[in-house]
């Protein structure tokens, strides 16, 4: 870090971040990014995005994340692979603190993303790393012949599912809901794929294994039978926890520890904005995760200047 004070502090290092980082910069505002980390966030070990534009075959998270931390340099933004660890007003700005020390920022991006949300059942914990994984791509190919669970029926479910196919014997998506929920490109390849099995308006109770996951103790909601699949993997998706415990106290967070913002993405601090899914009502989605980026460091320039905005092509 080479500053004592920026004029935006970006936390967060996945696509809405490194957007808004980029944004920034080429607005003329010092900036510098905390990823946290190696960048990418949970697109990290995304085989495939699609819906992203300009790549209309998909483009892998572990791809378009390095391009977007080159972009940002490239356009003047620094970028630090720490996390930021607490914020407390300071002077009219932020006192923004790490693991390498305080700096000052005259406003925050906040978009730290989000976690997966475990399923909260008996053998979770202990099997987790253990055949355990919410990363198809790295873990898929270690299945060779064998039956994997994906449980969910969104469009990370999918997504992955589809992933896991490509090496294991069998994948068997499990959702509660009484059809799937993800993007109907999804559900269309999930239906073409012979190697998936969709079973709705089921729950996990138990994951069960020794050492390494060998089964799933499946509860039917319609009739309440209890069955026993056998797999050698789970893929859990069934949703996100927002990292917003380092703002909390200072902006207003939802039911779901979601930051609350504005329709300028202006959360309840001054100066403090936030986007992607560390957001409240945000789509989830990588395109508008890098537009919520954008508009978030649009709305930090234009609280530095007095409110009128100076958005350039």
């Amino acid at each position: 870090m080479q500053r004592d004070e920026y004029d935006v502090v970006v936390a967060g290092g996945g696509v809405a971040g490194l957007t808004a980082g980029l944004t920034a910069a080429r607005l003329g505002r010092s900036t510098l990014v905390l990823t946290g980390g190696i960048p990418g966030g949970l697109l990290l070990g995304i085989e495939r995005i699609d819906g992203v534009p300009g790549y209309p075959d998909g483009v892998a998270g572990y791809e378009l994340c390095p391009t977007l931390q080159l972009q940002a340099e490239a356009a003047g933004a620094e970028v630090a692979g720490v996390e930021l660890d607490a914020l407390e007003p300071a002077n009219g700005g932020w006192a923004v603190a790490t693991a390498d020390g305080g700096i000052r920022a005259r406003t925050v991006v906040a978009a730290t993303g989000a976690a997966f949300r475990p399923l909260g059942v008996p053998g979770e914990e202990r099997l987790r790393a253990h055949g355990i994984s919410t990363c198809a791509s790295c873990d898929g190919p270690l299945l060779g012949g064998r039956t994997a669970a994906v449980i969910g029926g969104g469009d990370s479910a999918l997504q992955e599912a589809l992933t896991v196919a490509e090496t294991a014997a069998r994948v068997v998506i499990l959702h509660r809901g009484a059809e799937l929920g993800g993007q109907a490109s999804y559900r269309r390849r999930v239906t073409e794929q012979p190697s998936i099995e969709v079973r709705c308006g089921v729950v996990v109770e138990e994951i069960l294994g020794a050492e390494t996951v060998e089964g799933l103790r499946v509860r039917d909601l319609a009739s309440d039978a209890v069955d026993v699949l056998e797999v050698a993997a789970v893929f859990p998706f069934v949703g996100l926890r927002p990292n917003s415990g380092r703002f909390e106290g200072r902006v207003e967070l939802d039911e779901r520890g979601a930051v609350r913002t504005d329709a300028a993405l202006q959360t309840s601090a001054p100066g403090v904005f936030a986007a992607g899914v560390v957001r409240s009502g945000a789509a989830g989605r990588a395109a508008a995760a890098a537009g919520e980026g954008a508009a978030a460091a649009l709305a930090a320039d234009a609280a530095l200047t007095g409110g009128a905005s100076r958005a350039r092509p």
